[in-house]
């Protein structure tokens, strides 16, 4: 996915958590990088959304467990708007099903609460620029998630519906989703196709469109439910 924000500019961040100390916590550490800066804070789903209509910020730090509208909830209809900000969920991670909920509406990824600062800062300047950012623990639980017991008539509704989803992609752009799933970033993916990077950056705008996604991890997560 291209990055929608300004490399001349500071990324425009707004912190959404319940507690006032973390938002204390991830303003001072975020507000200490030149290339960085916190515009505005919600405590909650239903204030994070009047902060970003107001705001128009370029990630939103969102935790998952609030009280009222929740990350995931307030996630959707983020995104769901005009020209919406990167999510990148800040969480404990007590809820897989918040955390596939997240992915699948379109969050770019996950930190944890007790995730070392750098990479908390790391994280949200790879998702300013549109990349995934998944923790080693948190995509060790979403792997768990995903792959945990359901009933097989749950299985099969989303293994049915991903299929049909897939079903309008070309022969090369469910190669391209194959590869996307399998963790290739476009270099490798090129070398497996055998393409040049330009093709594939057409091949995956492509199926974004077709599929209505709004980046990988949406699409890596309909070729896993494909696959189920």
């Amino acid at each position: 996915m291209e990055s929608r924000h300004d490399s001349s500019r500071p990324v425009r961040v707004v912190i959404v958590d319940d507690e006032q100390l973390v938002r204390m916590a991830l303003r001072l550490i975020i507000d200490g990088e030149p290339d960085l800066t916190v515009v505005g804070e919600a405590g909650d789903g239903n204030a994070a959304l009047a902060v970003v209509d107001e705001q128009r910020p370029d990630v939103v730090l969102m935790d998952v467990r609030m009280p009222g509208r929740d990350g995931l909830v307030t996630t959707r209809e983020l995104l769901i708007r005009p020209a919406p900000p990167r999510v990148l969920m800040l969480t404990t991670f007590d809820s897989d099903d918040l955390v596939l909920g997240a992915l699948r509406a379109g969050a770019l990824g996950f930190v944890l609460k007790d995730t070392p600062p750098a990479r908390i800062l790391d994280a949200v300047r790879s998702v300013a620029e549109g990349n995934p950012v998944l923790s080693p623990v948190a995509t060790a639980r979403v792997i768990a998630a995903a792959t945990g017991p359901d009933s097989s008539r749950a299985r099969d509704r989303s293994r049915e519906t991903a299929r049909q989803r897939l079903s309008v992609l070309t022969e090369r752009e469910h190669e391209t989703a194959r590869a996307i799933a399998d963790g290739l970033g476009n270099p490798q993916i090129a070398e497996r196709l055998r393409i040049t990077v330009a093709t594939v950056k057409a091949h995956t705008g492509s199926l974004f469109a077709k599929l209505a996604v709004e980046n990988r991890v949406q699409v890596a997560l309909l070729v896993r439910d494909a696959e189920d």
